[in-house]
């Protein structure tokens, strides 16, 4: 990898996620919810009622602490998350999470609804992050492929008909490269870019007449998985993998260090969620990027599988309904040092008005690929410690209810 190439991400720097678990009731309750208004704590009518640094504008009253748990607490028993108003692009807006001290947060986007909030950790609080992640110790985020995975994608009972019609996305009998390569990334986790394709064609001949496309035929004359049985054969890097970092996991219940603590009240002040739902979340992630660390694009939230479906009713997993699965409502993110060049945070489908994964890859140009083509991404952020980014992985219905079924709206790049 040139040095070229790794812009993005060769400096090192540490974040962490927060992942708040959300738990939303079943379709009937949200059909047979009657939306009420109420006063807003964070956010006025329009963009001119908003408070920014230095200028004094008209808001609505805040609703009390008492009012605000009853309001939260009325929310959830009818399926309805809160969700703040971004307004627009570069709309200011204050929220109170720490006493005596005022927050401001920045509408980064509207589709994912993403705000920046400066300074919503301390540099203290930063280096006890840091500190503890580096006492619980760091792992490979992602592991090198292994035969035992091999064997486990082996196994599957799926025909190579099947594997074809799944892989040729527009139905017209031809594999694009650009098909194959949105297929490529799961199972093993091997990031495999056009060159890697071409490669792999001329070392399994299977693309005798040259011309990029494979027939039915062609591909029935492959193994399964001839791709990462190939790349594994001639060796496998750390650069080459989706994911090339390191991570631990920090509990924030009951008894956690008083900063972890204090941290996910701010959390629970921030996302407006009542607090038994974020208690439930996942466990605060520090992510280390060493020099060439990279996280490929991805969504940070969804079904894993098909057959599953995001349909929340209780507040732990339940493992007698395996077609359910517990998706990320929202993700917190803070930087915990600044970095002098690179980790940006990469949104590349900020704001399209539509998102398709395939117009990402234009003949060698994959935007989802961070090593190669971060800058291009339409929204770039980049670390500055103690600043926060938070985000909706899922759409509104313009009333606070959420779509549980539909498409992600966006995918991010770390």
């Amino acid at each position: 990898m040139s040095q070229k190439d790794s812009v993005c991400s060769r400096s090192y720097f540490v974040v962490v996620m927060v992942f708040v678990h959300v738990y939303i009731l079943n379709v009937l309750a949200l059909l047979l919810y009657v939306y009420y208004t109420s006063d807003s704590v964070h956010s006025p009518p329009d963009s001119s009622a908003s408070t920014v640094p230095g200028q004094e504008a008209n808001t609505r009253r805040e609703l009390s602490e008492p009012e605000r748990g009853a309001k939260l607490q009325q929310d959830a028993a009818f399926g309805r998350l809160h969700r703040l108003e971004g307004i627009k692009v570069g709309h200011m807006q204050k929220v109170n999470l720490i006493p005596n001290k005022v927050h401001y947060l920045k509408t980064l986007s509207l589709k994912p609804l993403l705000f920046e909030i400066a300074n919503f950790l301390s540099e203290e609080e930063c280096k006890v992050v840091i500190h503890l992640a580096k006492l619980k110790g760091l792992q490979e985020s992602q592991i090198m492929p292994s035969d035992l995975q091999q064997e486990a994608i082996d196994e599957m009972d799926i025909s190579k008909e099947e594997i074809f019609n799944l892989l040729d996305y527009n139905q017209d009998g031809q594999l694009q490269m650009k098909e194959v390569l949105t297929h490529t990334r799961f199972g093993d986790g091997v990031w495999i870019t056009p060159e890697n394709i071409r490669e792999i064609y001329t070392g399994l001949k299977a693309d005798p007449d040259g011309n990029g496309l494979l027939s039915l035929e062609e591909f029935k004359q492959l193994n399964t998985h001839a791709f990462q049985t190939y790349l594994r054969q001639r060796g496998v890097q750390k650069t080459e993998l989706v994911r090339n970092s390191k991570h631990t996991w920090l509990y924030q219940g009951e008894g956690a260090h008083q900063i972890l603590r204090t941290i996910r009240h701010r959390v629970i002040r921030l996302t407006q969620l009542p607090a038994e739902i974020v208690e439930h979340s996942e466990p605060l992630q520090v992510v280390k990027y060493d020099q060439g660390g990279h996280y490929h694009a991805h969504h940070d939230s969804g079904p894993i599988y098909a057959e599953t479906s995001c349909f929340h009713t209780k507040l732990v997993t339940n493992g007698s309904t395996p077609l359910e699965t517990s998706c990320r409502y929202v993700t917190v993110l803070f930087y915990l040092n600044n970095v002098s060049e690179g980790g940006e945070t990469a949104f590349p489908v900020a704001d399209n008005r539509t998102y398709n994964e395939l117009s990402l890859m234009q003949n060698d140009v994959d935007l989802r690929d961070t090593r190669q083509n971060c800058k291009r991404a339409n929204l770039l952020v980049k670390p500055v410690q103690g600043t926060a980014l938070f985000w909706y992985n899922y759409l509104s219905d313009g009333e606070g209810l959420c779509f549980v079924a539909g498409s992600l709206p966006h995918i991010f790049i770390t």
